[in-house]
């Protein structure tokens, strides 16, 4: 008898986390390493949601309440995400959890049976494939296009559904590459969906970078198409928006009442509620007119590290990286990079129980970590079925700008540097 489950061999980790302990072993030797790695803003939590946090446990608010949320936190959400979108939304259709992850795998055990298929973006946030071996699903890659802004065709997509389409979820702005789709390319994707897909097949649209948006670029919903809010499942919270990833507030608003309902009953299964004291914080940060300027300054600052980072990315010999809409990464190509230090090659000669755990842009990001003390993500981080060949990197621009300077010198430093990539290979057992 086995301790361990088959299925828990079968999900993955965010390696966004995973590198924490190589940084921490480097800082502990006494190195600075910019921290590129966390999509996790930099700024302070606004200081009039810090202030309700406060008040309320100083009202000692902090005992067990409603599984699906709170009241007041579950009408300010249907509020703004209603208006925002041009939809009529209800209180009882958002059920509120801790953090924007646990919705992405219960919707995935909710709504999939083993051999349902789930098509999800690629490159995309990482949970999105992990959770679906978990479930028993099969995965679908919709591998997004950079010639089209990291975005992708209604054709594409319709090439992807069959009759055992059960799930689809779309990212805009996306995690990594920061694409942002037009109000027309979702009318597209829409049209496809609603023509080919089972009635009861649903639409994850996680939002959760919707207000992080550049050049006057504005967030477009695939549930304000026509017939598509009654298929959609509208997922955000407040740890970008807000400087929050530690309160743990995410939420998602379900096309019907009976959804949410379910949803409602595995929070009591699984977490019994989310803290209250941070949903009252969450409620003010959604109402109050002083987080539009919060989240204007960090736009500013994402916009201003934006424009820096990506022209030091296009100097630099063998990258191309496109200016992203929305989000705070950058994507860049490093295909040139991969041929002109001759990575691909060492990935080559590796053994092959080595090359199956890591990747040429694996290779890369761990040189230019361990070497240069720069923490990057990797191409398969962000979805690993069919990424082969695709050499990319991730850079979090959640970080001073000071910093980012020191990071894009390192950068072309270890770019110009194809001996002491040799050297690393040679001598260096830190290839994943």
């Amino acid at each position: 008898m086995k301790l361990i489950s088959d299925r828990t061999s079968l999900i993955h980790t965010e390696n966004a986390f995973k590198v924490g302990p190589y940084i921490r072993a480097l800082e502990d030797a006494g190195h600075k390493v910019i921290k590129c790695n966390l999509g996790e803003p930099d700024f302070p939590l606004p200081a009039h949601v810090r202030e309700e946090v406060k008040s309320q446990l100083d009202k000692d608010n902090v005992h067990y309440t409603d599984p699906q949320g709170i009241l007041p936190l579950r009408k300010a959400i249907a509020k703004y995400m209603g208006e925002a979108r041009g939809i009529s939304l209800s209180a009882e259709q958002v059920v509120v959890f801790p953090g924007g992850k646990p919705p992405i795998g219960l919707c995935q055990q909710t709504y999939c049976n083993p051999g349902d298929e789930i098509i999800y973006p690629s490159p995309g946030f990482p949970i999105y494939e992990s959770f679906i071996n978990y479930v028993g699903a099969v995965a679908v890659p919709l591998h997004l296009r950079e010639d089209l802004g990291f975005s992708f065709t209604g054709a594409d997509l319709e090439k992807l559904i069959t009759p055992r389409t059960k799930l689809i979820y779309l990212n805009f702005p996306s995690n990594p590459t920061g694409g942002v789709a037009t109000a027309e390319q979702l009318e597209e994707i829409a049209e496809v969906i609603l023509r080919k897909c089972d009635p009861n097949v649903r639409i994850y649209s996680d939002e959760i970078y919707e207000n992080i948006l550049f050049d006057g670029t504005k967030n477009f919903s695939i549930a304000s198409v026509a017939g598509m809010q009654e298929k959609t499942i509208l997922a955000s919270g407040a740890s970008k928006s807000y400087s929050w990833t530690g309160g743990r507030i995410g939420w998602a608003v379900f096309p019907t009442v009976d959804e949410a309902k379910l949803f409602t009953n595995l929070n009591i299964n699984y977490f019994s509620c989310i803290p209250p004291y941070n949903q009252e914080g969450a409620r003010v940060a959604i109402e109050s007119p002083k987080s539009k300027a919060s989240i204007a300054e960090m736009n500013s600052a994402f916009e201003m590290r934006r424009d820096f980072v990506v022209g030091a990315l296009n100097n630099m010999p063998g990258v191309q990286c496109q200016l992203p809409k929305g989000a705070f990464y950058v994507f860049p190509n490093i295909s040139g990079v991969i041929e002109n230090m001759k990575i691909d090659q060492a990935y080559a000669a590796l053994p092959e129980a080595v090359r199956k755990t890591t990747s040429p842009s694996t290779l890369f990001q761990m040189f230019l970590l361990w070497k240069y003390h720069v923490a990057t993500m990797d191409r398969k981080s962000f979805g690993q079925i069919g990424a082969q060949n695709m050499h990319y990197l991730r850079l979090s621009i959640a970080t001073g700008i000071d910093d980012l300077k020191i990071g894009m010198e390192r950068m072309a430093d270890a770019i110009n540097d194809a001996a002491g990539f040799a050297k690393f290979i040679e001598e260096n057992e830190h290839f994943a």
